[in-house]
């Protein structure tokens, strides 16, 4: 049995993932799934001040009260950048980060590791209606979702993600490279993490595919599943 602690991405809550969870407990697994501060069920906590800073300080402060160890670290899309910043904090209690469809750390702000297409269209949303200090949420399509049924499941659920926790760098001491890293990268869609699966080969990490779109805890829960216990094996 391993420890799993999921953390979703910009728009999303620790309910994205309950399609998997049942999956994981079924061989044995434990499974927490925290929201970050600000989105989702912590909507209310938004402001122009939560920042990267305050992402990494949930997931540490999470890991610290439940005391947990060996765990296996997932962090979707831009949740990436959270779980290389708690590895730099806490490398200690993390056995393997996941990163799914996710940005790797490396100092960077998150905006300036996208696609300079990506980046663009975030800028220009959050100057409109994203009133400077917001994320407005995307097209669930442009992510590699069709399905009717899981679009009226999610589209209601996802709410504005803060700007600066894209805007801001990652400080890094280094101690995260003593954490062994995994990629798993959604092939079936506009594939906006393909430089971030080539920087994970170039570190030597093992890399996995998955043939859905970028909301593969969403679109493929039983494949995702089994490849987690297959990380975890």
């Amino acid at each position: 049995m391993s420890t799993f602690v999921l953390v979703s991405g910009a728009w999303h809550g620790g309910w994205c993932w309950q399609r998997v969870v049942p999956l994981l407990q079924q061989t044995e697994h434990e499974v927490h799934t925290p929201t970050l501060t600000g989105v989702s069920d912590r909507a209310h906590l938004i402001s122009p001040a939560v920042g990267l800073d305050t992402h990494i300080a949930d997931i540490v402060s999470y890991l610290e009260t439940y005391d947990l160890n060996d765990v296996i670290l997932v962090g979707h899309s831009y949740a990436g950048q959270v779980i290389t910043g708690v590895a730099d904090a806490v490398p200690d209690r993390i056995s393997v980060r996941v990163h799914l469809d996710a940005f790797i750390g490396d100092g960077r702000a998150a905006v300036d590791m996208q696609p300079a297409e990506v980046a663009h269209h975030y800028r220009e949303s959050v100057e409109g209606p994203g009133f400077g200090w917001l994320i407005p949420t995307r097209p669930l399509e442009k992510l590699g979702v069709s399905n009717q049924e899981d679009l009226d499941w999610l589209a209601p659920r996802l709410t504005p993600h803060p700007w600066k926790t894209y805007t801001d760098a990652l400080p890094l001491t280094g101690a995260h490279k003593r954490v062994k890293g995994v990629f798993i990268e959604c092939v079936d869609w506009m594939r906006v993490f393909q430089q971030s699966r080539e920087r994970a080969e170039e570190l030597g990490w093992t890399v996995h595919e998955i043939a859905t779109g970028h909301e593969a805890m969403i679109t493929a829960p039983s494949e995702l599943a089994a490849l987690f216990d297959k990380i975890a094996a």
